[in-house]
C-alpha cells in the first residue's frame, strides 16, 4: 500500500512537471518565435516604404537589419526593378518566380519555404513593392532555442523526477509511521482484548458446571466482572481519543478559571496517592482564566496525574504548579521515576506509543497522553515532557483568556 502510495505522489508530482515545463517552454518558444517575426516584418516594412533611405553614419537602425532585396513591380504585376546588396540578383528567372509566388499567395506577410525567404507586400498611391528577407538565421536561432528547451526540459525533468522520488520518502513517512503504529497498537490490542475474552468464557464456562460450588462461582463472577472493566476501559479510551481527534463534537468554549480547576481535578487523586505511599503537592497561582471547555482539560489533567501516579518512584512527591508566564499559563506536572531517553519524549504523545511495552501489565494502552495531547492542540496550546536529574516534567501551555 505504501508502495503504491509513494508511486501516485511522484506520478501526479511528474504529470504536474511535466504541464508547468510544458507550458514554461512554450511560451518561450512562441514569444521568442513572435517576436523575431515581428522584428522581420518591421524591418521589411520600413524598406518597402523607404527603399533607397540613407542611413547616418555611426548611428544604430532602430530596427533589425537582415538581408534582403526588393523588388519593384509594375502596373501589371511583372517586376520591374529590383535592388539588395546580399544577394546575387542577376538571375531574373530567380527573381521573377520568387515575386510571381508572392502574388499568388494572395497573402500580405508570407513564407516562402523552398528559398528560407519572407515576403511583405508594400503598396503605396504610387508605387508596388515585394520585400524579400532571409529567414535562416531565425530558423537558425529558433533551432537552437528549441533544442536548449528539450535540454532543459529534460534536465529538469530528471531534476525533479529525484526531488519528488525524495518528497515521496518524506510525505509518506508519517503515513508510514502511523500504519506501523497502527498495526502495533493493533496487535497489542488483540492481545488485551484476547485474555480477558479467554478468562471470561473460561469463567462463564465454570458457572454452568452443575459441581461449581457457591464460593467458586463467586470468583468466577468476580473474574468475570474484573475482565468486563478492562475490555471497557480500552474500548472507552479507544472512543474517546477518535472524538477529541475527530473534532465531531462540537462544544461551545466559555471562561474557565484555571486555578480552580487544576486544584478540584488534583483533590480527587490525594486518597490514591496516598495509599501508594506518594505525596501530591500543589503550587497553584490563583486568578487564572482561560477559555476553553471545563470538562476536556480536566481530563487533560487527569491523564497527566494518572501517569504520574503509575509510574511515580515509591515514597517520592509529585508537584502540581499552575503559573502566568508570558502571555500563557503554565500547568506542570513532574513525578520522580524512571528517566525517559531524549528519543521518547518526542514520541510518548503518539498514539499506540509506549516507552515500556510491558506497561499494559497496568492497564496503559499508549492511549492517554495522545488524548491529552488532542485536547491540549483544540484548546490552541501546547504540551511536552522533559526528563532531567531523574525527575519527569509535563508541561501544558494554554492562552490566558
Amino acid at each position: 500500500m505504501l508502495k503504491r502510495l509513494r508511486i501516485k505522489f511522484v506520478c501526479i508530482t511528474m504529470a504536474i512537471v511535466t504541464l508547468m515545463l510544458g507550458v514554461i517552454f512554450g511560451f518561450v518558444y512562441h514569444f521568442t518565435r513572435s517576436n523575431l517575426e515581428r522584428e522581420s516584418v518591421q524591418m521589411m516594412e520600413a524598406l518597402g516604404s523607404f527603399p533607397f533611405q540613407p542611413g547616418i553614419p555611426d548611428q544604430l537602425p532602430k530596427e533589425v537589419r537582415l538581408p534582403y532585396f526588393v523588388v519593384q513591380l509594375g502596373k501589371d504585376g511583372a517586376p520591374v526593378s529590383w535592388e539588395g546588396g546580399y544577394y546575387d540578383l542577376t538571375d531574373e528567372a530567380f527573381v521573377k518566380a520568387v515575386a510571381e509566388t508572392a502574388l499568388a499567395s494572395g497573402e500580405r506577410v508570407g513564407v516562402i519555404e523552398k528559398y528560407n525567404l519572407r515576403f511583405c507586400r508594400v503598396e503605396t498611391p504610387l508605387e508596388r513593392r515585394v520585400v524579400f528577407s532571409d529567414i535562416s538565421s531565425e530558423q537558425h536561432t529558433l533551432d537552437s532555442l528549441l533544442r536548449t528547451c528539450l535540454a532543459l526540459g529534460a534536465a529538469s525533468f530528471l531534476v525533479f523526477l529525484g526531488i519528488s522520488l525524495l518528497l515521496a520518502r518524506w510525505a509518506v513517512k508519517p503515513v508510514e509511521r502511523a500504519w506501523i503504529q497502527q498495526r502495533q497498537f493493533v496487535g497489542d490490542a488483540s492481545h488485551e482484548l484476547k485474555t480477558p475474552m479467554t478468562v471470561i468464557l473460561t469463567n462463564a464456562e465454570l458457572l454452568q458446571e452443575p459441581e461449581t460450588g457457591p464460593a467458586e462461582r463467586e470468583r468466577c463472577a468476580a473474574s468475570i466482572l474484573n475482565m468486563a472493566v478492562r475490555m471497557r476501559e480500552l474500548v472507552e479510551s479507544l472512543l474517546n481519543l477518535a472524538r477529541v481527534e475527530s473534532g465531531t463534537e462540537k462544544t461551545q468554549m466559555e471562561k474557565v478559571d484555571m486555578s480552580r480547576l487544576v486544584s478540584d481535578a488534583a483533590l480527587p487523586f490525594e486518597p490514591m496517592f496516598f495509599e501508594r505511599g506518594l505525596e501530591l503537592a500543589y503550587q497553584i497561582e490563583p486568578g487564572i482564566s482561560v477559555r476553553g471547555i471545563p470538562a476536556r482539560l480536566r481530563q487533560a489533567e487527569e491523564i497527566l496525574l494518572d501517569n504520574a501516579l503509575k509510574y511515580a518512584l515509591p515514597d517520592s512527591a509529585v508537584r502540581v504548579s499552575l503559573k502566568r508566564q508570558r502571555g500563557v499559563c503554565q500547568l506542570a506536572v513532574a513525578s520522580r521515576g524512571e528517566a525517559i531517553a531524549p528519543e521518547d519524549l518526542k514520541k510518548i504523545f503518539e498514539r499506540f506509543y509506549r516507552v515500556d511495552k510491558a506497561r499494559t501489565a497496568s492497564h496503559s494502552y499508549g492511549l492517554g497522553l495522545a488524548i491529552a495531547q488532542a485536547i491540549v492542540r483544540e484548546h490552541r496550546g501546547r504540551i511536552w515532557a522533559e526528563s532531567r536529574e531523574g525527575t519527569n516534567t509535563f508541561f501544558v501551555e494554554l492562552p490566558i483568556r
